[in-house]
């Protein structure tokens, strides 16, 4: 029943539920890792590990999309320019001086809206 009402949310704001979701998820895993291993090792473990249940949840709950191979490479590509973007952002927060267990958090707040519009394309073109 919830999900059914879910599923009639806005199509943003179902990729919000996902986004919020694959970021806790990543989040959590850096860290847990980032006391024990290099930062981007952990920022990037937790990427990973967040790409595959966000690729799911993102196909069958934000657009209603039976996942593909084709949306998998599509979806893929997409993340690889974020992780890029990830990577790139965090690095220059920890620079700057941002606490690693806080970088993560501007590093989400600009690469989840760049995420949304490239997600969006690999999942809306035919």
């Amino acid at each position: 029943m919830i999900l059914k009402q879910l599923r009639q949310l806005p199509e943003f704001v179902r990729f919000a539920i996902v986004g919020v979701l694959a970021t806790a998820l990543h989040y959590a895993i850096y860290f847990a890792l980032q006391h024990f291993i290099n930062v981007n090792v952990a920022y990037t473990s937790g990427y990973v590990l967040s790409f595959i249940a966000n690729f799911y949840l993102t196909a069958y709950f934000t657009f209603g999309r039976k996942p593909s191979w084709g949306k998998a490479f599509g979806f893929g590509g997409a993340h690889l320019v974020n992780y890029l973007l990830h990577m790139s952002l965090l690095n220059v927060f920890l620079w700057l001086g941002v606490p690693k267990v806080a970088a993560p958090i501007p590093v989400f707040a600009i690469a989840i809206p760049v995420n949304f519009l490239l997600v969006r394309f690999v999942f809306k073109r035919n």
